[in-house]
């Protein structure tokens, strides 16, 4: 913990969620609310600190609103005990419960109260889907995801004879997949330059980079999957595919990944103090989110423009492999993606450069004979 707060520290529960405690000499440890964010964790900190007992708030206590039956409300929590959604990965659950939540708190009419929560979805129709895709024009993968979250509502209705037919039925909103930003040369030059091997950021960029690692992935990378494994790493993918598997791979150790790795205390047993490769300042992995979070400030920091992601280190591992003649297939067994279509997204600018340049090189002279 930081001077400002001494005698705290943290720890990660049994459920993966952080605590933070006061210590000091023998005393009881004391359970603090939250970290530094909470609104509460100065005040706690000073009773802890002087002695006093701490006066927990009381939580207001409000009174959940019913859940109207056959509603598109009811057919989210049916949802959430599926088996489709319950083999999810916690960061998909999350991000589609988000989505489905801003859906159902909207209102059917703007300005009237009534919310498609409280909407049977007997009651939802065609227009109503069309105009919610309307509205998001500006945003076309969102109204996308929008879409797909709406047709497993009315899937969970149709499972439970709330309703006969679809009304998505045919609606297709499927826009051009531009797929994250690939980091150029020049871009990883400055990001390698601000950042040198034995860094934290730098650790972080090469996993992703000469793996393709996603950003769970990352953090999750342990020493183990390096050991014994005939030059390469077996690594088991964090997202979930149909059916609630995950995918494992072996997957080469580029010599420029065997430096990095080699720079770090932990690549010698002896001096390892923990198995995961990437730590936090409290000596603990990171979250997901908190790398895609802490990869923002570290480009920031090398004056690197926005749109330059974790994510995009994926991207360009993939379209490297492109442009080196990598097959289709070479691509998604490294990277482990399933559908050819996300494989054909790293070796689309490759191969059009490539025709482009066969293209020009049959080209004579245009000029007009005079």
């Amino acid at each position: 913990m930081s001077n400002e707060h001494p005698y705290v520290s943290s720890y990660l529960d049994r459920h993966g969620k952080r605590r933070w405690v006061f210590r000091r000499g023998g005393k009881k440890p004391v359970q603090l609310s939250g970290g530094p964010e909470h609104p509460d964790f100065d005040e706690e900190y000073q009773a802890a600190l002087e002695g006093r007992a701490i006066k927990r708030k009381t939580a207001e206590i409000h009174k959940l609103p019913t859940v109207v039956p056959r509603s598109l409300r009811a057919a989210f929590d049916l949802l959430t005990e599926t088996l489709e959604w319950k083999t999810n990965d916690e960061g998909t659950q999350h991000t589609q419960e988000l989505i489905i939540q801003r859906f159902l708190d909207l209102p059917v009419i703007k300005g009237e109260s009534l919310k498609f929560g409280d909407t049977l979805v007997s009651d939802l129709r065609r227009k109503h889907i069309k105009k919610l895709l309307a509205d998001r024009i500006e945003t076309p993968h969102a109204a996308s995801h929008l879409l797909r979250m709406i047709r497993k509502l009315t899937g969970v209705a149709l499972d439970e004879d709330w309703i006969e037919n679809d009304p998505c039925y045919r609606i297709k909103y499927r826009p051009e997949c531009i797929g994250f930003k690939a980091w150029p040369d020049h871009i990883r030059a400055k990001y390698e330059a601000r950042w040198p091997i034995g860094s934290t950021p730098r650790t972080v960029y090469a996993i992703a980079l000469y793996f393709g690692h996603r950003r769970s992935d990352v953090a999750v990378s342990k020493w183990t999957h390096f050991e014994a494994n005939d030059g390469g790493a077996t690594v088991t993918q964090q997202k979930r595919r149909r059916g609630g598997k995950r995918k494992t791979l072996w997957i080469p150790i580029h010599p420029e990944l065997e430096e990095v790795l080699r720079a770090l205390p932990g690549y010698d047993p002896e001096q390892r103090t923990s198995d995961y490769i990437v730590l936090n300042a409290y000596r603990q992995p990171f979250s997901a989110k908190a790398l895609s979070n802490h990869m923002r400030e570290w480009t920031d920091e090398a004056f690197i423009p926005p749109g330059y992601t974790l994510h995009g280190l994926r991207k360009t591992l993939g379209k490297k492999i492109a442009e080196r003649s990598g097959t289709t297939r070479e691509i998604m067994d490294t990277l482990g993606d399933d559908d050819i279509k996300h494989a054909e997204l790293y070796t689309r600018e490759a191969e059009q450069r490539k025709l482009a340049a066969s293209a020009m090189s049959k080209v004579g002279s245009l000029k007009v004979a005079k």
